[in-house]
C-alpha cells in the first residue's frame, strides 16, 4: 500500500486515516410543504485525519517538518489511497498535536487534521445578481435565466435614462451661459452714470466749471 505523504515527507507509521466531507445542503422552510427543502449551497472542504508514529530514526526531524508545516500555516499537498477518488490540489494544516511516551528509544506519536484549501475562482463577471444561475435558485422553482434577462433589460434602461440625464444637464449648462450673456448686455455703457452726474455739475458757476469741462473730455 502507498506510504501516505504530505509533501515530500512520508509518513511511513500511519496507524489511523480517515476522510469525511460534508455535502453543503441549507435547509429551506416552504410553507404547506410537508418536509424540508434541501438546498445545495456548496459542499465543505474534505478533511483528513491522521494518527500515526514517527520512526525513531527521523523522529526528531520529521516533527520539526511537521510543526513547521503546521504553525507556519501554508498549504501543502496530500496524497493516499483514501483520498484517491477525491479531487483535492491543496490542503492546510489545520490542528496538529504530537506526544512523546515514555518507552524503548523514545516513541512520538502525532495527530494531524489536514484540510482541503481550494482556489479562488475567478472574478465575478459583470451581470444580473453575479450570476442567480450559481445559487440554486431553480431548485427554489424560479427560472434564473429568465430573470437575468428581465435585470438586464433593466440595467440597459437604466443606461439609457442615465444619458438622457446627462444631456439635459449639458443643455442647461449652455442655457445658462446664454442667460448670463443677456445680463452683460444689459450693463451698457459703465460710463454712462459719471457722464449723468457731469451734466449736473455743468449747471454750476464757478470753479467747478473748470473740472466739468476736464471730466467731459474723456466721455466716450
Amino acid at each position: 500500500m502507498p506510504v501516505p505523504m504530505i509533501d515530500d515527507m512520508e509518513l511511513k507509521a500511519v496507524q489511523h486515516i480517515r476522510q469525511e466531507t460534508s455535502s453543503g445542503f441549507a435547509q429551506q422552510r416552504i410553507v404547506g410543504l410537508e418536509g424540508t427543502l434541501q438546498q445545495k449551497v456548496g459542499r465543505r472542504s474534505h478533511r483528513v485525519e491522521l494518527q500515526g508514529f514517527l520512526l525513531p530514526a527521523t523522529a526528531k526531524e520529521d516533527l520539526g517538518k511537521l510543526q513547521d508545516k503546521a504553525s507556519k500555516g501554508g498549504e501543502v499537498t496530500f496524497t493516499a489511497d483514501i483520498t484517491t477518488a477525491l479531487k483535492i490540489d491543496k490542503m492546510v494544516v489545520e490542528q496538529f498535536g504530537a506526544e512523546q511516551r515514555i518507552g524503548p528509544q523514545g516513541q512520538i506519536s502525532y495527530e494531524i487534521v489536514l484540510v482541503e484549501s481550494p482556489p479562488l475562482p475567478p472574478p465575478a463577471e459583470v451581470s444580473a445578481f453575479g450570476g442567480l444561475g450559481d445559487f440554486g435558485l431553480g431548485d427554489m422553482g424560479f427560472d434564473a435565466g429568465a430573470l437575468g434577462d428581465v435585470l438586464s433589460g433593466i440595467q440597459d434602461q437604466a443606461g439609457a435614462i442615465m444619458g438622457a440625464v446627462d444631456s439635459a444637464i449639458d443643455a442647461v449648462g449652455q442655457l445658462s451661459a446664454l442667460a448670463n450673456l443677456a445680463d452683460l448686455a444689459k450693463i451698457g455703457n459703465p460710463l454712462k452714470p459719471l457722464t449723468e452726474k457731469v451734466g449736473e455739475l455743468g449747471n454750476l458757476k464757478g470753479p467747478v466749471s473748470g473740472l466739468t469741462t476736464a471730466l467731459g473730455d474723456i466721455q466716450p
